[in-house]
């Protein structure tokens, strides 16, 4: 059993694909199931079951897995660690960011970290903020730039980087356009568009509504905010947008005794050590941050 033989049994198990891990390796398909039978020969029992072109873990396969991942974690920190002592800072960070916080948020930072240390390749994956956050804890992803979970777990270090207040918003068109402040319950009889429910802003607006015990009536649901203030301006309903997307194409709502803000910021694993170039831009996300 050795290194490269485990990252192939995992990249395999992750993208369910000999092919697709293949891909993502930089191998070839036939390099990474020499390695996956080499290390099911070495252990002498199948990690696999082939049925066709579909592939699923046997039961041995489920066990070895959190292990796999956990030494291969191990063996990622050890190198942390050792390279840090150069205190060169160079090599790969891998980020995970929303697509809201890349555009609005982060563009001077990045511009700033490739400036001071250009010998960094930044790995930059645009997904949501929840996805992120799992990257982190599972160490896909060294930091995520993410909005903050409400309740965030203990191996995960969060750090608040910018207040993002938000505000309800509709269409110049929309029956309540005419009102300058509403109650939440003639809002709530009026269809919304939201993220997806398990996203960290759903959650927030949710709350807030079921502490007046209320319901949101759901029409519609996406994780781009672009797209929900597009189609709140053309009158598909109602939304909570961050008021930096605010413009004349859609109204701010005032809703009474609804008021709230999510918290931008980083999240990185508390029990692995941090690559020199993640600390860098760690600095550079509290200088540019608002706390």
């Amino acid at each position: 059993m050795d290194v490269h033989e485990l990252q192939a049994f995992v990249a395999v198990t992750e993208y369910g694909s000999f092919s697709v891990a293949a891909e993502n390796l930089f191998l070839t398909q036939p390099a990474v199931s020499k390695r996956v039978s080499t290390l099911e020969v070495s252990l002498g029992i199948a990690l696999f079951d082939r049925i066709g072109r579909r592939i699923s873990l046997t039961d041995a396969g489920k066990t070895l897995l959190p292990r796999a991942k956990q030494i291969l974690l191990d063996i990622e920190d050890a190198t942390r660690s050792l390279s840090n002592l150069s205190e060169e800072v160079s090599g790969t960070l891998t980020v995970g960011t929303s697509h809201h916080i890349g555009l609005h948020r982060l563009p001077p930072v990045l511009r700033q970290f490739s400036e001071r240390f250009p010998a960094v390749q930044l790995d930059m994956k645009f997904i949501d903020s929840e996805e992120a956050y799992e990257g982190v804890l599972h160490g896909s992803l060294e930091l995520g730039i993410v909005t903050l979970p409400p309740e965030p777990q203990r191996s995960v270090e969060t750090e608040n980087i910018w207040h993002d207040p938000l505000c309800f918003v509709i269409s110049p068109e929309h029956a309540l356009a005419n009102n300058t402040t509403v109650a939440a319950l003639e809002l709530a009889q009026h269809t919304a568009i939201l993220p997806s429910f398990q996203t960290f802003t759903r959650r927030i607006v949710e709350e807030k509504f079921k502490e007046q015990k209320l319901v949101i009536d759901v029409a519609m649901s996406t994780n781009y905010l672009e797209t929900i203030h597009m189609m709140v301006s053309i009158g598909l309903g109602w939304s909570v947008l961050p008021e930096s997307l605010l413009n004349e194409q859609v109204l701010k709502l005032n809703v009474k005794d609804m008021k709230f803000a999510r918290s931008l910021g980083v999240v990185y694993h508390s029990n692995r050590t941090l690559s020199n170039a993640a600390k860098r831009m760690l600095e550079l996300l509290r200088e540019n941050g608002e706390n």
